[in-house]
């Protein structure tokens, strides 16, 4: 674990308050921005595994935010209030409220499709570090619902009995039980989850595809990788649970976005 982070809160344009974190101060590269997957949340997905502590011991200034529906950020139940084109407009919204001209971005699952599209739009994103995903994006436009049908992963959440949870899903109801989760506003965003087409032609900036190699949810990472002009790939022993524990996990994304002067 590391210090903990000075934390904060911020307006989005639609009127939720989202949580945010900060961990170290400014430095001569840009701030690296980190953004949780589906039902996790910052500190889970990036301080307890490590990821903070090593881009902190190589001098960088770490942000991360809270998803709407998710941690210390509000909870609204309204699907229209949900999806990833909405979590990457808060994205931008937050780094209105920073004033940063560039930042490095890496996310996670649900987060890596929010960094996808932030960084077609967003000129300031200048990094980017996808990670959790693989051909899904290409082939299905977002998280590989193939693997872990929507409809599936919603009747878990909402289900009054965990046993009663779909068994392909039941990790999902587990994490979001385990962490104190909102279930009906996951179950919110769910049903608004991106589903494409995504613009990966926009997105030109250096990348890496990070992904477990038993990761059900991240199979074929090449076919994403090779999708994203100049995109770098690398494939790491793990799950899609279990790879952000990897030594190499929180190495990899350090290198990364440390090879930017």
């Amino acid at each position: 674990m590391t210090n903990q982070p000075r934390t904060g809160a911020f307006r989005t344009s639609d009127g939720l308050t989202l949580a945010h974190y900060t961990w170290g101060g400014p430095s001569s590269q840009p701030p690296v921005l980190l953004l949780h997957g589906f039902s996790a949340t910052a500190r889970l997905n990036w301080e307890v595994p490590g990821v903070v502590a090593v881009l902190l011991a190589r001098g960088r200034q770490v942000l991360a935010l809270d998803a709407r529906g998710h941690g210390e950020s509000d909870k609204p139940h309204e699907p229209e209030r949900y999806g990833e084109p909405r979590m990457a407009r808060d994205v931008r919204d937050f780094l209105d409220v920073l004033g940063a001209d560039r930042v490095h971005l890496a996310g996670y699952s649900m987060g890596a499709v929010v960094g996808l599209l932030t960084a077609a739009d967003d000129a300031r994103v200048s990094r980017l570090v996808i990670g959790g995903v693989g051909a899904g994006v290409v082939e299905v436009g977002g998280l590989d619902t193939r693997a872990m049908p929507s409809e599936l992963v919603r009747a878990a959440l909402v289900a009054p009995d965990p046993a009663a949870a779909p068994e392909r899903t039941a990790a999902f109801r587990m994490l979001a039980d385990a962490v104190g989760a909102d279930r009906l506003a996951l179950a919110a965003q769910v049903s608004r989850a991106f589903a494409g087409p995504m613009p990966l032609e926009r997105v030109r900036v250096p990348s890496l595809v990070l992904a477990g190699a038993d990761d059900p949810l991240a199979v074929r990472p090449a076919v994403l990788a090779d999708a994203i002009a100049g995109a770098k790939l690398m494939v790491l022993p793990g799950d899609h649970l279990t790879v952000v524990r990897d030594p190499g996990f929180a190495s990899a994304i350090a290198d990364f976005l440390g090879a930017e002067a």
